[in-house]
């Protein structure tokens, strides 16, 4: 185990940075994720750990051979971790490698679910209901360390796929794929009368809704039935009704 106290060194500077800049981690094909927890998932159903900085004395689980292992005191880990009150520790991954994802019926798009938190608990409700997620433009970045929390492992489960835009358009158009968004429109159908499990099911921006592009593409658009004072639902939690319907 190596033992790192400065704040200078170039791997606390790395790792910092993992955790801030969205383009950096893309450029190193490498994200950060916090907590013991975590890496109890990540061991299990994740077998690509690069790091574990630990804070000195802490315990740790049964580590991949090649795994760079750290202690750092406890002060350099409260200066580096975002969180107030530090786990004690910080490991790194590699990021998957991004191929064209297999389009079906009973899938969820998102469009531009922007807050993180929001993303993560969509993600983690999947992994529970076994339902694949792909995400489209102007989503929050899946491997930032808020995502990976809220969604309690779920990344690591079951690693969230991404699809641009308008290669989702030409996949759907070329394998005959329909979709079906969730809109507040005038046309949007009670859910509970489609049989959604034969859509690709759109989720939209939670201020926004579903981009234009989706809603012109959707040969469906359905609505959650709720109390007519009620203008909307947050989108993860529309999102688990749509899960929990399909199921």
């Amino acid at each position: 185990m190596e033992r790192i106290t400065s704040i200078q060194n170039p791997l606390i500077k790395h790792i910092r940075r993992l955790q801030t800049d969205h383009k950096y981690r893309e450029k190193c094909m490498e994200f950060v994720a916090d907590g013991f927890k975590l890496l109890d998932e990540a061991l299990k159903w994740y077998p690509h750990i690069k790091t574990v900085l630990v804070v000195d004395d802490y315990t740790l689980p049964e580590l991949p051979e090649e795994a760079r292992i750290v202690s750092v005191p406890q002060s350099l880990m409260q200066s580096l971790s975002e969180m107030k009150t530090p786990q004690g520790l910080l490991f790194t991954c590699s990021l998957p490698q991004q191929r064209d994802p297999v389009l079906r019926g009973g899938m969820l798009l998102l469009d531009r679910i922007q807050d993180p938190g929001n993303l993560g608990t969509i993600l983690r409700t999947a992994d529970a209901f076994s339902v694949p997620v792909v995400l489209t433009n102007g989503c929050a970045d899946a491997y930032s360390l808020k995502t990976i929390r809220a969604s309690m492992g779920a990344v690591f489960r079951d690693p969230p796929r991404y699809c641009p835009l308008d290669r989702v358009l030409s996949l759907c158009r070329e394998q005959g794929i329909p979709l079906a968004a969730t809109a507040l429109t005038p046309n949007a159908k009670d859910i509970s009368s489609l049989n959604i499990k034969e859509y690709l099911i759109v989720i939209g921006s939670e201020g926004q809704g579903v981009c234009g592009e989706l809603l012109a593409a959707s040969q469906e658009q359905m609505i959650i039935p709720m109390n007519p004072r009620c203008e909307s639902l947050n989108a993860a939690v529309a999102a688990a009704i749509v899960m929990w319907q399909l199921r």
